[in-house]
């Protein structure tokens, strides 16, 4: 099993609290895979109004940059045997039915590349 990490986006600048009938539904969807055994980390939402980008010589901005059409909001961990199965199981988040998307991304381990 390989270990996928699922990143969502969102162009949208919803509220940082997601309504209750959001919230019950992405619990169905973690639990579904969950329940698959295929969660490693439940990942968590991420802030848009508390962030900070650190560059080179110490330098730091206000971030998310502005001009990124998509912000991250979140992300969590999957294993799966393929990433067409990482991808299967992204595709039943609810974020996409808000105009969002999810990145797969597989991650490497220690000499791993690409």
């Amino acid at each position: 099993m390989k270990e996928f990490m699922l990143i969502f986006r969102n162009s949208n600048p919803a509220p940082d609290t997601p309504t209750q009938e959001q919230m019950q539904e992405r619990m169905n969807w973690l639990a579904g895979i969950a329940a698959q055994n295929k969660l490693v980390d439940k990942g968590n939402r991420l802030s848009m109004g508390q962030a900070k980008t650190v560059l080179p010589d110490n330098i730091v901005t206000d971030g998310p940059f502005t001009e990124i059409k998509e912000f991250i909001r979140g992300y969590i961990v999957v294993k799966t045997t393929t990433i067409d199965e990482a991808i299967e199981l992204a595709k039943g988040n609810p974020i996409l039915k808000m105009g969002g998307s999810v990145e797969v991304r597989a991650l490497l381990t220690p000499g791993e590349n690409n």
